[in-house]
C-alpha cells in the first residue's frame, strides 16, 4: 500500500503527463523501486493465500520479475502504463482487503 502512494506522491505537485515522465529518469528508477516492493508483497501473501483477491496478482508479481531481470525491457512507456492503469487499481483494491480485515478481527 506505501509503494502504491508513494508512487502517486511522485506526480502530486506537478500535472501527470508523459511528456515530462519519458525524459525524468529518476522518477522513473523510482517508480521501478516501488514495483519490486509492490510485487514482492504481493508475492508473499500469495504464499499464504493464493487465493488473495487482488485483480492481477500474478501479473504484478511478472512485473516485477520483469524489472528486475529483464530490466532492458522496462521502458518509459510500460512503467507509464502501470503509473496510469494498474497502480491505482491495485491500491483500492489493497485499500479494500486492508478494510475487510480490519473489521474481521
Amino acid at each position: 500500500m506505501t509503494a502504491c502512494k508513494e508512487v502517486s506522491s511522485f506526480f502530486e505537485n506537478q500535472p501527470k503527463l508523459f511528456e515530462n515522465f519519458k525524459d525524468d529518469t529518476l522518477r522513473q528508477r523510482a517508480v521501478e523501486r516501488n514495483v519490486e516492493i509492490m510485487g514482492e508483497a504481493i508475492n508473499q501473501m500469495l504464499k499464504h493465500n493464493p487465493d488473495v483477491a487482488l485483480t492481477n496478482a500474478k501479473a504484478i508479481v511478472s512485473t516485477r520479475n520483469r524489472v528486475i531481470h529483464g530490466y532492458d525491457s522496462v521502458t518509459p512507456e510500460f512503467l507509464w502504463s502501470l503509473i496510469i492503469k494498474h497502480i491505482p487499481l491495485l491500491q483500492q483494491e489493497v485499500e479494500v482487503l486492508l478494510q475487510n480485515n480490519c473489521t474481521a478481527e
